[in-house]
């Protein structure tokens, strides 16, 4: 997507570091999971590959696992409730496989989960905030989750938020968000320091 106007800034997305539930696959949205020690680690690292590096604009999701990770990597985020993970409504706790026993075949990019949200409303809210970052003065940085920030990654590069599903993000892992002349690119995905 052209953006119309000569931008250079990158976006830095970083999903926190390992939870218990992210280890075992249970999907989190809304429930307030501490890092593990792993995760605590994985956060420091993401802190040595950003070391050095200014940003404009730092944001982090209000969960504790977004926010830990935004601190132990060295930064002091602002808040954004747009950064909250999908909210699985039902199915939060649950693994596919155990959600799948009642709903076969679902899986959340076929399907939005029993009193959650949809695709459409995650995407929306990955498309506030990527006007948000364009109104930055330089980098920005955003901590957020694992669903969330593959949809705001598809939305980037015009892409359906369906397409998040082929954009698999590690815990603790950074990606960039960038420029090829006048066109939205993935620069980087899912590194992990």
């Amino acid at each position: 997507m052209s953006n119309g106007k000569s931008i250079t800034h990158e976006i830095w997305l970083v999903r926190h570091g390992e939870t218990e539930w992210s280890r075992s696959g249970q999907h989190t949205s809304r429930t307030d999971l501490p890092l593990t020690p792993q995760g605590e680690e994985r956060a420091r690292r993401v802190g040595k590959l950003l070391d050095g590096r200014k940003f404009a604009l730092v944001l982090s999701s209000p969960m504790r696992r977004a926010l830990d990770t935004c601190r132990l990597a060295g930064f002091t985020p602002g808040i954004s409730e747009d950064l909250h993970e999908w909210d699985y409504g039902q199915y939060e706790g649950l693994t596919t496989a155990q959600i799948q026993q009642t709903a076969p075949g679902w899986t959340i990019w076929t399907a939005p989960p029993k009193g959650g949200e949809t695709i459409e409303q995650v995407s929306a809210r990955a498309e506030r905030i990527v006007a948000r970052a364009l109104q930055a003065d330089g980098d920005v940085a955003l901590f957020g989750h694992g669903h969330m920030l593959r949809i705001l990654g598809a939305r980037w590069v015009d892409a359906s938020p369906n397409w998040g599903r082929a954009l698999a993000l590690a815990t603790g892992s950074v990606s960039v968000l960038g420029w090829e002349h006048d066109w939205r690119v993935i620069r980087l995905w899912s590194q992990v320091a």
